[in-house]
């Protein structure tokens, strides 16, 4: 079975010798599961796997009786390898998971912990109040081109509209999009925000949360200023709670919220957010426009190939030290900005659907300097060979 490059980075961190919990952290149905299983079946040592969705809330006890499950399948030098899976659900897990860790640690218990969650905000949390300096964290992100083109074959331009669910792949049929459209918001959106963020955190406005997802999806690419989402939005609130709702629906991977570059990072805080899909399957299956017709639709289709740049950006930049931000000054604007450190790349995107003037790059590289700038598209680097390109070779 072919396996993600990120299959490698999992696989060298739970050969090494104990000393971090190992939590692969990402969105739904992005094959968290599939890989810790494939490791279970590669590594040379006893494993035992565990799900949370088989636990009752607040269960603490379940956590403690599959961890000594575990310990007994340790034998000689090898150790042994507890995985699991949604841990998030059980009430207090994290400090279970301390107290445990520790006393495996005092009593030199060859035991590592390979941890799963969905819910990267809620997880995190979990994570920074209890176990601080004991996990490390392996981002499973969206799939990218270049692997549902290696693993499933897919061409560019079915990429750009299904997206990188590999579970919806075998739903996909290009002259009716029913189906697919179908599973994505049932099993896939819906789920999210039901179970990862309206069951796990205190929402007043779930019908608000959900316009503004979907208000997200039809402005993929663009920049919203939150006094518009308002305009756009009934009894919305305020925009301290929009800017609240953006960022828990960022933190399931569903919308990012990429912030406006600038020398301060107060102004950054206080931008209007370009909001971009993590995956452009939220975009396609909210817009209700078939494949067909998003191809013959011009303007769609470059503000597809803009979300598709910035979805990769996004997944991209996880777990590196990579930042991605806009940047606009009146009618100026340069589509997507990295920066690394000192080093700054500036990056545009051209479909050839819309006729877009230089003025913004020109006048981002006179007030900013930056280390590169970046063609993507017609006349510039071909899309296919940038979603094959590191985010580290491009800033």
């Amino acid at each position: 079975m072919k396996k993600r490059a990120i299959f490698q980075t999992l696989m060298t961190r739970l050969q090494e010798p104990r000393s971090h919990l190992q939590v692969l952290l990402g969105p739904r149905q992005v094959g968290k599961t599939t890989l810790a299983l494939q490791a279970a079946e590669t590594i040379d040592k006893p494993n035992h796997y565990a799900s949370a969705d088989l636990a009752t809330l607040q269960d603490l006890s379940w956590l403690r009786q599959q961890w000594e499950v575990a310990r007994q399948k340790i034998k000689d030098d090898k150790g042994a390898l507890l995985i699991i899976d949604e841990v998030q659900k059980i009430a207090n897990w994290s400090e279970m998971i301390k107290s445990l860790w520790d006393m495996d640690s005092r009593k030199n218990t060859n035991l590592s912990i390979l941890i799963l969650g969905s819910s990267p905000w809620l997880m995190q949390k979990g994570l920074t109040e209890s176990l601080a300096g004991r996990f490390e964290i392996i981002p499973a992100t969206h799939w990218s081109y270049e692997e549902m083109h290696r693993i499933f074959h897919w061409s560019l331009d079915r990429y750009l509209y299904f997206g990188g669910y590999p579970g919806s792949a075998p739903l996909v049929d290009e002259n009716d999009t029913t189906r697919w459209t179908n599973y994505i918001n049932d099993s896939l959106i819906e789920t999210t925000i039901s179970r990862d963020i309206l069951l796990m955190t205190q929402i007043n406005k779930p019908a608000l949360l959900r316009r503004l997802f979907q208000l997200a999806c039809c402005y993929s690419g663009q920049i919203l200023s939150y006094n518009k989402m308002l305009g756009e939005l009934d009894e919305a609130g305020n925009t301290t709670t929009l800017a609240h709702y953006a960022d828990l629906l960022s933190g399931v991977g569903l919308i990012g919220n990429v912030q406006k570059y600038a020398a301060q990072k107060v102004r950054q805080k206080g931008s209007s957010p370009k909001f971009c899909v993590y995956n452009t399957a939220l975009m396609t299956a909210q817009s209700n426009t078939t494949y067909q017709h998003a191809r013959a639709d011009h303007q769609f289709w470059g503000r597809l190939v803009e979300s598709s740049v910035g979805a990769y950006l996004l997944n991209s930049a996880r777990g590196t030290q990579v930042e991605v931000f806009y940047w606009r000054e009146g009618d100026k604007e340069v589509d997507f900005v990295l920066r690394r450190g000192t080093s700054i790349t500036a990056l545009e995107v051209k479909s050839g659907a819309v006729s877009r003037s230089r003025a913004g790059m020109t006048s981002f590289v006179a007030a900013f300097n930056p280390s590169r700038i970046l063609l993507v598209g017609e006349q510039g680097l071909p899309l296919e060979e940038f979603f094959h390109t590191s985010i580290l070779d491009i800033v």
